[in-house]
């Protein structure tokens, strides 16, 4: 356990957006002695709609600050992705916290070796897309096996040219890097933040990754709608509850 909060003062409006029902003023409520089965929440029970809540996280303001996360406090915020599906939504919060995906391009690829397994399925799926993938030693002979095609580039540590040569270079569009142990750590520090100083997207988790290839993969589908709160939770959602709590 690293730390307990009884807080709850960045989720409760994010959900009240998601649901469109006020909670903090339906809490006020509660603590006054009113009963909840009164209140006839309009929550739906099956909405039509995916919210995707998203840190936001401006390295960039930090020089040497790694984009790796910790249990430290790096966010300085959170932006909301709201679209009919969860691929799109994750999209659209992610453009929202200033890492807009690339629809093309090229992609790095460096994990450790427990999840090489899953990135070869990632590197697939981005191949099929049409991006080109690289990756240092042990990744790229991993991708290769699986018959994707792959360039092999150098690790910081192998000397130049290097993957953040190339990332300097504009030549790298989005970078995949989990790493573990003190020189792949050293190596992947080099990468992130060379990764973070020109704007690119930088995923450090293969649940990340995943979800980052279908955001991409439905943003080539067409432009997602852009839908209002107001539009989003209108009568029909909300209804006389919210009327009678405002007037409250």
């Amino acid at each position: 356990m690293l730390e307990v909060n009884p807080r709850a003062s960045r989720t409760v409006p994010f959900v009240s957006k998601a649901v469109g029902v006020p909670l903090a003023k339906v809490a006020c409520r509660l603590m006054l002695g009113e009963r909840l089965a009164d209140m006839r929440l309009a929550i739906p029970a099956s909405p039509s709609h995916v919210s995707v809540k998203e840190a936001v996280l401006p390295f960039g303001r930090f020089p040497r600050a790694d984009a790796l996360l910790s249990p430290e406090m790096k966010s300085t915020g959170e932006v909301m992705g709201v679209a009919s599906d969860y691929p799109t939504a994750f999209g659209k919060a992610q453009a929202a916290a200033g890492a807009e995906l690339p629809h093309s391009g090229t992609v790095f690829i460096s994990v450790t070796d427990g999840d090489k397994p899953a990135a070869t399925q990632i590197a697939s799926a981005f191949h099929d897309m049409g991006f080109q993938v690289l990756a240092t030693g042990g990744t790229a002979t991993a991708v290769r096996r699986m018959g994707v095609p792959v360039e092999r580039i150098n690790k910081v540590s192998e000397g130049s040219p290097n993957v953040v040569d190339r990332i300097e270079a504009g030549e790298v569009d989005m970078v995949i890097n989990t790493p573990t142990g003190s020189g792949a750590r050293a190596d992947g520090y080099e990468i992130r933040r060379a990764a973070v100083a020109r704007g690119i997207p930088c995923i450090t988790t293969l649940s990340g990754a995943s979800a980052a290839q279908r955001a991409i993969r439905a943003s080539r589908s067409g432009e997602s709608d852009v839908v209002s709160l107001q539009e989003l939770h209108g009568e029909g959602a909300r209804g006389r509850f919210v009327r009678e709590v405002d007037r409250a």
